[in-house]
Parts: C-alpha cells; sequence; structure tokens
C-alpha cells in the first residue's frame, strides 16, 4: 500500500484555482503552483497527472462553487427574472476582496498557445453549456408565451452572455460593482416585449 497523502487535496484545489484564475493558465506555472499549493512536483504529478489535469479539476471546483448563482439564476419564476438575476450575479462580482477579479471561464485561456489548447476548448464547452442552458430557459419562456413567437431563444442567450463575459472583462480591468449594475440595466431595457402584450 502507498503512503496516505500528507496534503489536503481539496485545499490544494482551492489554492490552485485562485491562481489559475488571477494569471491564467499560462501565466501560472508549476512553481507557481506547487509554491501556493504547499507541495512538490512529484506530489502534484502523483495526485493530479499533470498541469492541465489540474486545470480541468479546478474548472470543475469553480463551476461548482462560484457558478452557484447562475444556477439558482434558472429556477426564477421567469425567463426575464432568470437574466436579470444572472447579469446582477456578474456585476456583484466585481470588487469582491476575497476573489480575483473577473471571470475564469473568460479569462482562463485568452493568451494561450498551442500547448493551452485543451484548455481552450475545455473552457469554451464550458460557456456554450452555460449557453445551451439559458437557451432551454427562454425556449421554455417562448412556450409559455412570456416571449413572443418571433424571438430566437439561441440569439438572446448569446446576447446576455456575450453582455455577462464583457462585464468579466470590465471587472478584471477595474470596473466597480454600481458602473456593472448600470450596464447590467441598460441591458436589460433592451429586453423584448413580453409575448402576452
Amino acid at each position: 500500500m502507498g503512503r496516505p497523502r500528507a496534503f489536503d487535496e481539496e485545499e490544494a484545489i482551492d489554492r490552485a484555482l485562485h491562481l489559475f484564475w488571477e494569471r491564467g493558465y499560462e501565466g501560472t506555472t508549476l512553481d507557481d503552483l506547487t509554491a501556493a499549493m504547499g507541495i512538490n512536483r512529484p506530489s502534484l504529478y502523483g495526485a493530479f497527472g499533470s498541469k492541465e489535469a489540474l486545470f480541468k479539476r479546478v474548472l470543475a471546483r469553480y463551476v461548482g462553487k462560484y457558478g452557484a448563482g447562475v444556477a439558482a439564476a434558472m429556477a426564477a419564476p421567469s425567463a426575464r427574472e432568470t437574466v436579470w438575476r444572472i447579469l446582477r450575479f456578474y456585476a456583484d462580482a466585481a470588487g469582491r476582496a476575497e476573489v480575483p477579479a473577473g471571470c475564469l471561464l473568460v479569462q482562463g485561456a485568452l493568451a494561450c498557445g498551442d500547448p493551452g489548447s485543451a484548455v481552450r476548448a475545455a473552457l469554451a464547452d464550458e460557456r456554450r453549456e452555460r449557453e445551451h442552458e439559458l437557451t432551454a430557459r427562454l425556449e421554455r419562456a417562448r412556450r409559455e408565451g412570456e416571449l413572443a413567437a418571433g424571438e430566437k431563444p439561441a440569439e438572446l442567450a448569446r446576447y446576455v452572455w456575450t453582455v455577462c463575459h464583457g462585464m468579466a472583462v470590465q471587472a478584471a480591468g477595474g470596473a466597480t460593482r454600481e458602473q456593472l449594475r448600470r450596464v447590467a440595466e441598460r441591458a436589460m431595457r433592451a429586453w423584448p416585449a413580453d409575448g402576452a402584450r
């Protein structure tokens, strides 16, 4: 039998998450990771396999832990309220001292070369998944008459996520919560009229 690991794997993932979130995949070195996680390279490879595999574990943790607000928004009583809650979630994430600015799904691999292509693809898959979820919610809203029959749920979902991802980039660049709340309010003024009207 092998010796038990001498470190808390979940805590190590959380520490790696903050580094990847702050610096991106390529901007985070193995030395950065081992120092932050309090382990050596053999332990990192033994526990996670590779930097890429560690990032994918981090990504799953990020979506489960920090994406909970988006998941909760999907349960709102109306599609309009769902979208408003998602936009406010992104706006209110700005200025949180306990986490890096911006969104890991957006910034995690913006500056990745060919070696980071699998990471870029994993992040793109996660963003597409969120878009598909919102599209399905908006399709239901159209069936139920909340959106007009001529509305295009996929197009509307892409618009919403484009605004959210833009707000994440703005937050990383120093935009304040209040500034981003105003962006969210302006985006909601573009919301289509109720289908029942």
